[in-house]
């Protein structure tokens, strides 16, 4: 039998670091969030890890969790075609 290997998920809801650092200003660990969330400390690990894409749904959790707006955390989308400017956070 062949290992299975895994994949980063191509298009991820959330901006990893985002999720990190807005819990860690919130003075959460991974586990207390997830229990908010209603979801398991090893897939709150996988979100903000950027190993798993959390639902629409799981991240506004997050968002109410975290008191921040859900924009703070979404991933930041780029017009197709148009790369960042050198410029931009992040870039």
């Amino acid at each position: 039998m062949t290992p299975r290997s895994r994949t980063r998920p191509r298009r991820l809801c959330q901006e990893p670091e985002a999720v990190t650092w807005a819990r860690e200003k919130s003075g959460l660990t991974k586990r207390a969030l997830a229990d908010r969330v209603g979801i398991s400390e090893q897939l709150m690990g996988e979100i903000e890890s950027g190993w798993r894409s959390a639902t629409p749904a799981n991240l506004v959790k997050i968002a109410e969790a975290l008191n921040c707006p859900i924009v703070v955390l979404e991933r930041k989308r780029h017009a197709a075609g148009v790369a960042p400017s050198k410029d931009a956070p992040g870039a």
